[in-house]
């Protein structure tokens, strides 16, 4: 019987470019409450993170009232955008092929996102991906990010031990769950974190394209034994 692998990836700034829609429907949001505009850069730091930690994140002196408030005039902003025509979440270069090349060598394919389930369904339904992903863990079942619980959870849905797991993302929070679920952490350099941030918070490679990302995976998984 062969042995089973899985490659767990983060979605916003790891397989799909969503930064401008995840800034903007922010912006909407802390407009309709009357609470300026937020710094991009700032919104940009917190993509990663399930919403409402994200928005406690933005507005640490607010009460966890306003949080929630900020979190329901977001989920309404993005749900408005998304059924505009020139709505896009752009794949990043390379991520088709790697996933292609992934299942052929007999990995099995995972997400662990702090997007909402039904926001991973419309990029599913977008990219023509529904039913490549044999285990979905999203912000609405789980703590968020750097909490362990979601790749705990994609290891029990699979059967598999964390040795034989790896979790590629572009934030310290991807490299900080990875650590703390003690499997492999592999950082992208194209998305919303710098290198020296997923490197101290665990990554054990930074890549600059997928184009070797099967060979990454293959070392870090391969080179010991499950204990």
């Amino acid at each position: 019987m062969p042995h089973l692998r899985l490659a767990v990836f983060d979605v916003d700034g790891t397989l799909v470019d969503s930064q401008h829609n995840i800034v903007s429907a922010m912006t909407e949001a802390w407009d309709s409450l009357n609470l300026g505009m937020p710094r991009p850069d700032q919104v940009r730091r917190i993509i990663g993170l399930s919403l409402l930690d994200a928005c406690s994140a933005l507005l640490p002196w607010a009460p966890p009232t306003l949080h929630r408030s900020v979190a329901e005039a977001y989920k309404s902003a993005f749900q408005a955008m998304r059924l505009l025509p020139d709505h896009a979440e752009p794949l990043f270069p390379g991520v088709q092929e790697a996933l292609d090349q992934l299942e052929a060598e007999g990995w099995l394919l995972g997400l662990a996102t702090g997007k909402s389930r039904r926001g991973v369904e419309s990029m599913l339904e977008a990219h023509g991906l529904r039913g490549r992903f044999v285990t979905i863990q999203t912000a609405d079942d789980n703590p968020s990010k750097p909490d362990p619980s979601m790749l705990q959870k994609a290891a029990v849905d699979c059967g598999l031990d964390p040795c034989d797991i790896a979790m590629i993302g572009d934030t310290s929070y991807d490299m900080a769950m990875a650590t703390a679920a003690k499997t492999a952490a592999v950082g992208v350099s194209w998305g919303y974190h710098s290198l020296d941030e997923l490197r101290k918070a665990g990554a054990q490679v930074v890549l600059d394209t997928f184009d070797n990302l099967s060979e990454v995976l293959e070392a870090l998984t391969g080179e010991y034994e499950c204990d």
